[in-house]
């Protein structure tokens, strides 16, 4: 396919499932951006998230969104929303339906007779991971059939399919592990495992969890480039380095300065029956790249030098005494694009 010229995407612009970390950094992104051009949607129970440019609206609720849509005329959303809390998921599949299929096809039935460009994010989890005995293994490419072991990965598939069958014009993205902020300070890996630490608690991840994370500055900037394109279908976007959530602990845990004891590292089989675990789940982002015509991301960690070498990588210090200050200008934010707006 050839991509249109880039210019920027229809605007107005909706983003949905602004309190996740795709979304959140997506919002904060287009609004510096476009200002007063970009409309974020949170749950309306989330009276916490309120702030210029941000509805209270379910994605479930259809009549509120048309509401929504009547009042902004919005011509392209970002469809971020989605409940990726696993074992809330496994104990709740009507919650994890709602959230993660219906607001999709709220969204659908709105834009059917509608000129709305629609991308939409799914994720990793589709697959439940390969492992090979030489220690390869992951490196999913679009083709291969989804074959997720969560409900969470159940629904995103379904998700996925809706617009295979209702609007194969739109653009499913799949993402791996977003990398940035969040609005509440936990929502993502790196706060959920940085939080762990800050209060001297024990944080336990997987050594055959794998994934590839991508900074949320680098996914802003794809966003926007697909929003303004025509590229149309299913497409990989996760990051070229792969590593295991043990790893990504690590990083966190010595770039932070935190004690390297807190850090435990297990097989996923040992993390019990709720919910499962997927393996190696890493992706091969190479039609993107193809399809944009440039690499678009970078790797998480950008600097080297923040590249564990081994299980006991953390403990070494080197001399260099790591910090929060730290941890936030080099793993929340990439630093070659921090300047770059």
């Amino acid at each position: 396919m050839t991509l249109r010229p880039a210019t920027h995407p229809p605007l107005p612009l909706l983003i949905t499932g602004v309190a996740g970390v795709a979304g959140y950094n997506a919002l904060e992104y287009f609004q510096q951006k476009y200002p007063g051009q970009v409309i974020g949607i949170r749950q309306q129970d989330n009276w916490r998230f309120t702030r210029p440019g941000v509805e209270a609206c379910n994605a479930e609720d259809r009549d509120a969104l048309v509401r929504l849509f009547d009042r902004y005329q919005f011509r392209s959303v970002l469809n971020c929303a989605g409940n990726c809390a696993l074992r809330a998921c496994e104990l709740d599949t009507r919650l994890a339906w709602r959230t993660n299929v219906e607001g999709l096809l709220n969204i659908l039935s709105i834009i059917a007779d509608r000129e709305v460009r629609l991308v939409h994010l799914s994720a990793d989890l589709v697959y439940a991971g390969r492992d090979h005995t030489d220690g390869n293994g992951g490196n999913y490419s679009e083709h291969e059939t989804p074959d997720p072991v969560t409900v969470y990965g159940k629904t995103m598939v379904a998700a996925e399919q809706l617009l295979v069958d209702w609007m194969p014009k739109a653009c499913t993205l799949r993402i791996s592990l977003p990398m940035g902020i969040s609005f509440n300070g936990h929502a993502g890996a790196i706060d959920w495992i940085q939080s762990r630490f800050q209060k001297g608690r024990p944080a336990t991840l997987y050594f055959d969890e794998v994934r590839t994370p991508t900074y949320t500055d680098c996914m802003n900037r794809v966003f926007e480039r697909v929003l303004a394109s025509n590229l149309a279908g299913l497409y990989h976007a996760g990051g070229p380095r792969r590593l295991s959530l043990y790893q990504i602990a690590q990083v966190i845990n010595r770039v932070g300065g935190y004690d390297p004891k807190l850090l435990m590292g297990i097989p996923r089989i040992e993390a019990g029956p709720m919910p499962p675990r997927a393996g190696n789940v890493t992706m091969n982002s190479s039609a993107l790249e193809a399809a944009l015509g440039y690499s678009p991301f970078d790797p998480w960690p950008l600097a080297k030098e923040h590249l564990p070498d081994g299980k006991q990588w953390h403990y070494h210090r080197n001399g260099e005494a790591g910090t929060p200050e730290l941890l936030s200008r080099a793993l929340y934010r990439n630093p070659r694009l921090q300047n770059d707006q």
